[in-house]
């Protein structure tokens, strides 16, 4: 990926605090190990992001969490509390933010896919070069990532979705039609959210460089991966 300053992830987090992180796969592997679990998810996403030529910043809920997420995963990056009432406004306040900041080029992802691969992001922002709008689908309906050009920010985008639904990804590329923008989709990916989904994360990276990740090494040394069934 060529140098480019005017690019920004905006790395959306949660602070892992047992209870209120993974509470879905929690119902299959436990609290603790999924409050664990998601702290290698951070660690993985961010080791991703370390090889793309980007800015970053890591936009953290909840807000007295900042030294807390200082500690476990360093003083190095830029930390914003995220700001709003519900998901959409505050994705749609991060990219306000970044847009703001200058940058050209901006795009968000959540902590749910730690094996998300680095091409992609690289993709997401070359077609930017040429498309308004990059979103990439995940299976379950949502989506993984969304990207804007500062000229096609389309802050609708994120207003009367029904968040937590298998109806994000169509709501929202319904909207960015109406507003007639040019939209590129990516590959679909995965979220983790349930034991079963560890399943399908252990068999996809068998024979990839993910396989030596924090993550997988956590689901295998705590055998998390035999407990879909559970």
């Amino acid at each position: 990926m060529s140098n480019r300053d005017d690019n920004c992830i905006l790395l959306f987090v949660k602070n892992p605090t047992i209870g209120q992180v993974k509470t879905r796969l929690a119902q299959g592997i436990g609290l603790r190990a999924a409050t664990e679990l998601y702290r290698n998810f951070i660690f993985d996403i961010l080791a991703t992001l370390r090889t793309l030529n980007v800015s970053l910043r890591v936009f953290f809920d909840p807000p007295q969490a900042l030294q807390s997420l200082r500690k476990l995963i360093g003083g190095q990056y830029c930390y914003i509390p995220q700001a709003g009432d519900n998901l959409g406004q505050r994705m749609k306040n991060a990219f306000i933010r970044a847009f703001n900041e200058g940058f050209s080029s901006v795009i968000v992802i959540g902590s749910d896919s730690p094996d998300l691969p680095a091409d992609f992001l690289e993709q997401a922002f070359k077609v930017l070069d040429n498309y308004d709008v990059v979103i990439g689908p995940v299976s379950d309906g949502g989506y993984y990532l969304i990207g804007f050009t500062a000229e096609g920010f389309c802050p609708a985008a994120f207003d009367k979705i029904n968040w937590s639904t298998n109806q994000v990804f169509q709501q929202t590329f319904n909207i960015l039609k109406q507003h007639q923008l040019s939209v590129y989709r990516l590959p679909m990916w995965h979220d983790v959210d349930t034991p079963a989904d560890l399943e399908l994360l252990l068999r996809q990276n068998e024979n990839t460089s993910f396989s030596r990740s924090k993550t997988v090494s956590y689901i295998l040394e705590n055998k998390l991966g035999t407990l879909h069934n559970v």
